[in-house]
């Protein structure tokens, strides 16, 4: 069914799944000519396919996470703590790494904080700055996420088996758009988020 599938596309036609049509590939390629449309259907395509695909891991995201009564923007901050240099990291180094506005950072922290999974420390050389830690139970429910994420009967149980495969068909075209965060500014990249 696949190969049938990968043909259809290739040849413009519409391609019939398991479950129905894709609606990305029934007649954009046959109709895009045909209606006058410049240049190809692929960046049409290719934005559609990484949107669709993004609300549907989202959703699902959502429904696990309700379960831990976390939030995606707590998930994200909690994970990437409990990835980091001694599970400590400045508010505006997550801002950065996570994309987030400052706000956002601020407020997903006092959440997480009042939750009991991280906390606020000074930092040892700054005395303005202020570090956020991941603490134990923090770093427990960072792992029961990663449990539900890859569980057989969750909610992205489709996806099972396929992340790999989506990071790394995604990962060139992030790369050429310049998605890369230099942790070490003006020398070797650091594996681990400084907390400096």
């Amino acid at each position: 069914m696949r190969t049938q599938a990968r043909r259809g596309a290739e040849e413009g036609q519409a391609v019939e799944m398991d479950d129905g049509i894709d609606p990305l590939v029934m007649g954009v390629r046959d109709r895009w000519e045909g209606q006058g449309l410049l240049g190809g259907p692929w960046p049409f395509m290719a934005i559609c396919a990484v949107g669709r695909l993004n609300q549907l891991l989202t959703k699902a995201l959502d429904v696990e996470l309700k379960r831990l009564d976390l939030t995606r923007t707590g998930y994200f901050l909690l994970t990437t703590l409990a990835l980091s240099n001694r599970g400590r990291a400045r508010l505006s180094t997550l801002g950065r790494i996570l994309m987030m506005h400052p706000t956002t950072v601020k407020l997903t922290v006092d959440q997480l904080e009042t939750a009991g999974l991280v906390t606020r420390i000074p930092h040892p050389r700054d005395r303005r700055a202020t570090l956020v830690e991941v603490t134990a139970a923090g770093r427990e429910r960072a792992n029961e996420v990663g449990e539900a994420l890859e569980a057989s009967g969750g909610e992205l149980a489709p996806f099972g088996g396929k992340y790999r495969d989506i990071f790394e068909a995604l990962q060139p075209a992030r790369l050429a758009a310049g998605d890369v965060e230099l942790l070490n500014p003006g020398g070797e990249r650091n594996r681990e988020l400084p907390d400096r």
